[in-house]
């Protein structure tokens, strides 16, 4: 049984499609099928019930495309261990970004880092909260930049930053002549949320306890799919939103007197570099982690972590 006979077992697992897995390791479809044919037969067992489709692993099958993974991590690791030691920092880093960060904290560190680390390959994919999860588990990205906390099993979570949780309110809205706002004061049928899914929404569904209001009446609803939406929608009526702190960054000055603070303590969401318990490529996490925490503004980089909603 060879090393890349593993990998075409993990190839085949993560697609579930002989074409798919051999393209993703550039060989014929033949070749690879032959070879995961091969290593059944000196294992004495069938690894893959190719009735399916798609082809499913099975109940061995499981526990062995388990352990080649472990013995490929393994693999990994030890040319991580020679490129430390030579100090060679190359690769290609694959991570999923949720979009309420995304068009707000990629600015700040995206070109820095490619340009102080040019032979890293950056990928980055705007996904949500659950695929990134499962892309991790699947190994078919390395990390993944999301709130947390997560509390999910395998995963690890290295905070990088709590960003505070602020009010943007119509000039029209009653709250707009505040100074402050206690979750309480926000009317449900004026409040602007973002459509189901994402993990901010679930947040500020629990800070202002809408489960207990009612929209029942309301001539119009509408769940935004960005927060540049929710900005543009609390303009044009008399409505209010809740917005991440790196999200009002670049407000102009007629838009800045729209934004309110919630009385202390602040909510604050907490902000994390998550990556599966068996990834080996820490160097390159680590540099990422440092130009993150680096790039972010250093009054975001001061906030505590006071009062941290649960995702």
């Amino acid at each position: 049984m060879t090393l890349i006979q593993l990998e075409y077992l993990i190839a085949l697992d993560r697609y579930r499609h002989f074409a798919l897995a051999a393209s993703h390791c550039f060989v014929t479809q033949p070749t690879l099928s032959m070879q995961i044919h091969k290593v059944e037969e000196e294992l004495g067992v069938k690894l893959f019930d190719r009735s399916k489709q798609p082809v499913i692993p099975t109940e061995m099958g499981i526990e062995i495309i388990e352990q080649a993974k472990r013995v490929i991590a393994e693999k990994e690791k030890i040319a991580e261990m020679v490129n430390n030691r030579k100090g060679i920092l190359s690769g290609e880093l694959k991570v999923g970004i949720i979009p309420t960060l995304a068009p707000y904290l990629l600015p700040l560190f995206a070109h820095q880092f490619t340009r102080k680390y040019p032979h890293v390959k950056l990928i980055m994919n705007e996904m949500m909260t659950d695929l990134i999860i499962s892309r991790l588990r699947e190994g078919t990205i390395h990390a993944g930049i999301l709130v947390t906390p997560l509390q999910e099993y395998g995963i690890r979570e290295d905070v990088l930053f709590y960003e505070e949780l602020l009010v943007y309110v119509s000039r029209k809205n009653q709250d707009f002549k505040k100074h402050y706002v206690l979750p309480q004061d926000i009317d449900p049928h004026k409040l602007w949320l973002l459509e189901e899914g994402h993990c901010f929404r679930s947040q500020i569904m629990n800070l202002c306890e809408l489960q207990k209001a009612s929209k029942e009446g309301q001539a119009f609803e509408y769940e935004a799919g960005s927060i540049e939406t929710l900005r543009r929608m609390v303009e044009l009526t008399d409505g209010i939103t809740i917005l991440p702190e790196l999200a009002t960054m670049d407000l102009n000055a007629t838009q800045q007197k729209q934004v309110r603070q919630f009385r202390r303590p602040a909510p604050m969401r907490e902000v994390s570099l998550v990556v599966h318990r068996d990834f080996v490529k820490q160097r390159l996490i680590s540099i990422l982690k440092e130009e993150i925490i680096a790039a972010v503004p250093e009054k975001i980089r001061k906030n505590k972590n006071s009062l941290v909603l649960p995702v």
